[in-house]
């Protein structure tokens, strides 16, 4: 398998649902979509990133970094895992986020594609993940580029 850089989307269309979250209107999104407030772990102010949700467990939402580990996010989570959750209608609530080991992450990403085939197609052509946009059974090795984090409320 080669393993090519994700396409970026662009800073105005990824940022552009962070407004909707803040006014209490996330539940626009249909449960797709999920705000996590988190903090820098350099400068320690609140950041915010809007994901796509790939699975949920119970009041848990199961979100993966597409962009792998270089997601400024997911390295301020590595740091602090102490987060805010945006889910549905309403403000954000306290969560924490774990990141899961390979073969959780893998089962995660199997449902996904078992789930949703042409959203994860579209999704691994659209980012250049080629991980989702395969078939055939994931691996370990193909799931290491692609962090599977849980985010669950306390």
């Amino acid at each position: 398998m080669t393993t090519t850089t994700p396409r970026r989307i662009p800073r105005l269309l990824a940022r552009a649902p962070i407004a909707v979250f803040r006014l209490g209107l996330g539940g626009l999104f249909g449960g797709r979509l999920v705000m996590v407030d988190h903090r820098g772990r350099k400068s320690g102010l609140v950041r915010r990133v809007v994901l796509e949700t790939v699975a949920r467990d119970g009041a848990a939402r199961i979100v993966v970094s597409g962009y792998g580990w270089s997601s400024q996010w997911l390295r301020n989570i590595r740091a602090d895992p102490r987060v805010r959750l945006w889910a549905g209608w309403g403000t954000g609530r306290p969560a924490r986020a774990a990141i899961l080991p390979s073969a959780e992450a893998i089962a995660v990403l199997e449902a996904y594609r078992q789930e949703h085939p042409g959203a994860a197609k579209a999704l691994g052509r659209a980012l250049r993940l080629d991980q989702l946009a395969e078939d055939g059974p994931l691996t370990t090795e193909q799931v290491e580029d692609l962090p599977v984090v849980r985010i669950a409320p306390r």
